[in-house]
């Protein structure tokens, strides 16, 4: 097999991606690495000011206003995209949400929760890996390295192991997407389709803001769970998703890497 580049490894010109809750935190440092590699990004979000916003600073890319778990909605993403851009190469399922619960939660509490964190991800994949396969570009995987397609999906740290109390539905949502990564990884690998999984532990992002509002101590407290002293950047998230979308893993696939600074070590 041909030794590629470096710099072809990572180029991803001429490909097109999907990423949901693209906006704001990790979701948009995604876009914008995808996009700084080469690829047309069509940012989804529920929040059409913050997408739009996206777009203005992030090359090449389109803003699309997106309720992940109604099919209709990601149907019509997947066709604004194909339309823009003429494929769709990789998504990435970053949409969702973390709310804190408890037993004293309602069902449709929880079915919020599914809805958005695992069935919006079905929904995703399940339509964009029809258009895919349609595409047929990567050609058996017995003789190609390169992927017909490659789709992402944002687990949690939390998919692994509890990171603390009334997370119960969040768990429940992230420990689902993990399983659903291996299942369809299997289902979707003779299409040369790779499907993989990021773990993110705390991350500084919109949605991390109330522990600012803790005091120095319980921050110093919270800090010292984590081997290296810090949260991470939505970028460090973003560079692992660049990897994971170009061929420099070109034989992974129904894997879960961790961006955790080390804190399931502790």
């Amino acid at each position: 097999m041909e030794q590629k580049p470096i710099s072809e490894l990572m180029n991803l010109s001429g490909k097109a991606a999907i990423v949901t809750g693209g906006a704001m935190g990790i979701g948009a440092a995604i876009a914008a690495r995808l996009s700084e590699a080469g690829a047309k990004v069509l940012i989804a979000d529920s929040n059409e000011d913050a997408a739009k916003a996206a777009e203005s600073k992030i090359p090449d890319s389109i803003a699309f206003t997106v309720d992940v778990s109604d099919e209709s909605q990601v149907e019509a993403m997947v066709a604004k995209a194909v339309s823009e851009f003429g494929s769709v190469d990789i998504l990435v399922n970053n949409a969702g949400i973390y709310p804190k619960e408890s037993l004293d939660s309602s069902l449709e509490d929880f079915q919020k929760i599914l809805a958005i964190n695992l069935e919006g991800a079905f929904l995703c994949t399940k339509i964009v890996a029809k258009q895919m396969i349609a595409q047929g570009r990567g050609g058996s995987p017995r003789w190609s390295s390169g992927a017909a397609g490659k789709i992402i999906n944002i687990t949690s740290v939390d998919a692994v192991h509890p990171s603390g109390a009334n997370l119960s539905f969040y768990d429940a949502s992230k420990h689902g997407l993990w399983g659903f990564t291996k299942d369809i990884a299997l289902e979707l690998a003779p299409h040369n389709i790779s499907v993989n999984a990021i773990a993110p532990g705390s991350i500084e992002t919109p949605g991390t803001e109330y522990r600012k509002e803790i005091s120095q101590e319980e921050q110093e407290v919270y800090l010292q769970k984590i081997p290296m002293r810090r949260q991470g950047s939505p970028d460090e998230v973003g560079k692992v998703a660049l990897f994971l979308a170009s061929d420099l893993s070109s034989y992974i696939t129904g894997s879960q890497i961790l961006v955790d600074g080390g804190k399931l070590l502790s």
